[in-house]
């Protein structure tokens, strides 16, 4: 591929695959090919590679950790940037810590209680990013991203960047102006509250303890977190209500299709199990929010995002 070429010639030190496998690139560990995957590019380099993309006319996708991401058994047309690095980029200064988008963001949690900078405990353990952290507004117990950001730098879909302000990207539960914009986030300023470090480590004790009591290890039980978003306030449930406890009344923590299961633990979580395919995910997810809206007329909404094509359900190919 000539794109793969001149893009290798700015940046020799990159990773680059053509045909690459997305399966090595999220938590689920599904999915078919792409054209040409781009690994290790930093955000200054960022720019310049989206502006190459956009001259050839060459669709792109920029993903972090893909710990939210099904991607299709056949895979996908666009070229991925995968934005997501082992070594953070983080400063900080008082209680203002500045991180790129594509530090981990436990990486950032650990950083900012050794640091004693502030409290950000609640990041503890969540995979992904601070960039898809901030488009997708994540949080746990209570918090979220949009609750400490004071500013990002954003690189726009047309290889331009600018910097806004928290108010700005219209924050709301789980959501994001950036998840409609598709801009991505090259870094992020915080301004935390402060709290005694011995309570922040003994948060994050708390936190991971909890998530290994109640939550898979992604890496020896593939799958993406939640599925679908809580239950925003309705008539019906008068308040924001886990959509774990919906899918456990309606027995979906017994669904089963091919590969894909639902997690024993946490009817909110799908685990791929050895020879699954991201179609299994996929009508088992149809299947779960079908057993809701027929037991309580609720239908759910996906907090994982599905790439590619997924054929309809068949629902005799079912097995609960």
């Amino acid at each position: 591929m000539k794109l793969a070429s001149e893009i290798r010639t700015l940046f020799p030190k990159l990773g680059i695959r053509e045909n690459a496998r997305l399966r090595d690139c999220t938590t689920f560990q599904l999915g078919g090919p792409c054209p040409l995957l781009i690994e290790g590019a930093t955000a200054e380099q960022l720019p310049k590679i989206i502006q190459l993309l956009n001259h050839a006319g060459q669709p792109f996708l920029v993903i972090g950790q893909g710990a939210n991401l099904v991607v299709s058994d056949q895979g996908i047309e666009q070229v991925v940037i995968r934005f997501c690095s082992a070594t953070p980029t983080i400063t900080a200064e008082s209680n203002c810590v500045t991180a790129s988008g594509d530090t981990l963001l436990d990486d950032l949690a650990v950083f900012t209680i050794e640091n004693n900078v502030g409290d950000l405990s609640y990041c503890s353990g969540i995979p992904g990013t601070v960039g898809g952290g901030i488009a997708g507004n994540a949080g746990a117990f209570g918090r979220q991203m949009g609750d400490h950001l004071v500013s990002v730098e954003l690189l726009g879909l047309n290889g331009q960047t600018r910097t806004v302000t928290h108010g700005e990207l219209e924050f709301a539960y789980r959501h994001s102006k950036l998840k409609e914009t598709g801009e991505i986030v090259l870094s992020a300023v915080f301004e935390l509250p402060q709290t005694e470090q011995s309570a922040m480590r003994a948060e994050r004790d708390r936190i991971m303890k909890f998530r290994r009591d109640h939550h898979p290890d992604w890496q020896k039980e593939p799958c993406a977190g939640s599925v679908f978003r809580n239950i925003e306030p309705t008539s019906a449930v008068e308040r924001r209500k886990a959509a774990g406890f919906f899918l456990q009344e309606a027995g979906a923590h017994l669904f089963r299709v091919g590969g894909a299961r639902v997690y024993e633990k946490h009817a909110n979580i799908i685990i791929a199990e050895p020879g699954c395919t991201a179609q299994d995910v996929w009508e088992l997810s149809e299947k779960m929010i079908r057993a809701v809206q027929e037991k309580f007329g609720i239908i759910l909404s996906r907090e994982v995002r599905f790439l590619g094509d997924f054929h309809p359900v068949k629902k005799s190919g079912f097995c609960g």
